[in-house]
């Protein structure tokens, strides 16, 4: 029997992880599942550049390899982002002192700090920008896909959404399809948020008008078969 190779899944924080771990472990079940955990959005932290992001996510995945695994132990990288509407025009980023944190609505950001949010989105673009065109990290195939305008947006339904309500939501949504691995990938891939068309086409969609607040999410692509747009396989 063929060695398992890793497949490095790398989230934001730690409720994404409780959602998709479980159904990504399962789905991919003739690799190795590696779930990440950056707890931080990488494209919008401050001294992470186009010039040095995709050296900054291989340098996550030496640490993790050690000197116990070498790129050829892995398959692919996939990468879960939130958009976090950054590709909307700044008129949709609203001026608002009542907002202690931003407050988003599939048409708006709010916020108290107006330019603080159009700078975030600009980084967040040109990070994104640079991702998109990067093929492989550290000799090993890579592909971000989003989760709009985050991640419990696109698999439940809510926006601004607390600590406690994430942790709630994703231990329900694990439990929900962790026997139901073909629900799962119906869910992700066929809804009426599941952008699918192909991944360059799904990401040229992202960035055009308010899609990038709207609830959408590409992340259905990489469930599909070896020979389309992923080279991760499933069983």
């Amino acid at each position: 029997m063929p060695r398992k190779k890793i497949l490095f899944v790398i989230v934001e924080g730690p409720s994404d992880d409780a959602a998709l771990s479980v159904l990504l472990s399962r789905f991919f079940d003739s690799n190795v599942v590696h779930v990440h955990v950056m707890h931080c959005d990488i494209t919008t932290e401050l001294g992470v550049t186009p010039n040095n992001i995709v050296r900054t996510i291989g340098d996550c995945v030496k640490k993790f390899a050690g000197r116990l695994y070498k790129s050829g132990d892995f398959c692919q990288i996939i990468h879960i982002v939130d958009m976090d509407g950054a590709f909307i025009p700044n008129n949709a980023v609203v001026e608002d002192a009542s907002a202690a944190k931003p407050i988003y609505s599939i048409t708006e950001i709010r916020t108290r700090q107006k330019s603080g949010i159009e700078n975030r989105n600009l980084r967040k673009r040109e990070n994104l920008n640079r991702l998109l065109s990067t093929p492989e990290i550290w000799k090993i195939p890579y592909r971000v896909y989003y989760m709009s305008c985050n991640l419990d947006h696109a698999l439940y339904g809510k926006l601004n959404s607390t600590d406690e309500e994430k942790e709630n939501d994703a231990f329900f949504f694990a439990k929900t399809y962790m026997s139901d691995i073909p629900g799962f990938i119906q869910f992700i891939s066929e809804s009426d948020f599941s952008v699918t068309n192909s991944y360059q086409q799904s990401w040229q969609y992202i960035r055009e008008d308010l899609h990038s607040l709207e609830r959408h999410t590409n992340l259905g692509l990489c469930f599909k078969t070896k020979g389309s747009d992923t080279e991760a396989t499933p069983t």
